[in-house]
């Protein structure tokens, strides 16, 4: 057994797949519209498919905002330079809900970005050691 997907309901597919594609770098993978049922399902991700756990947007037409309740907690991202990976998310038109540093309680390096529906991306930095751009820049 393996994780195949996990599915969020999104408000307006086009902003949230330009989040994704856009902003995250990920790839649209598939997309098919059901008019029987009013939705539209967009299938994005790093990598296959048929290897990789991937993220379903679903678009329910004309619903424009959901209660994302308090239960739903986060999707975690690894990423080799946290800072960097920051940078570019602003850079992007992105809002990086929480700036990188390390977890309360804890060394590892994490920041959290949010989608337009307002979901929680967390960013786990991989690399055992980033310093802060400000910091390398001091010494050099």
């Amino acid at each position: 057994m393996r994780i195949l997907h996990t599915m969020l309901r999104v408000s307006d597919l086009d902003k949230s797949l330009a989040f994704y594609c856009d902003v995250l770098g990920m790839d649209l993978l598939r997309r098919k519209d059901y008019p029987g049922g009013e939705f539209t399902l967009a299938f994005v991700g790093y990598g296959k498919e048929s290897e990789e756990a991937v993220l379903e947007l679903t678009y329910n037409w004309g619903v424009d905002s959901y209660n994302l309740g308090d239960a739903y907690g986060h999707v975690a991202l690894g990423v080799d330079d946290i800072y960097t990976t920051c940078d570019a998310i602003k850079g992007l038109g992105g809002k990086v809900a929480r700036e990188p540093g390390p977890m309360k309680h804890g060394s590892t390096v994490i920041a959290f970005v949010e989608d337009p529906d307002g979901y929680k991306v967390e960013l786990i930095q991989t690399k055992s050691k980033v310093e802060e751009p400000t910091m390398a820049a001091a010494r050099t």
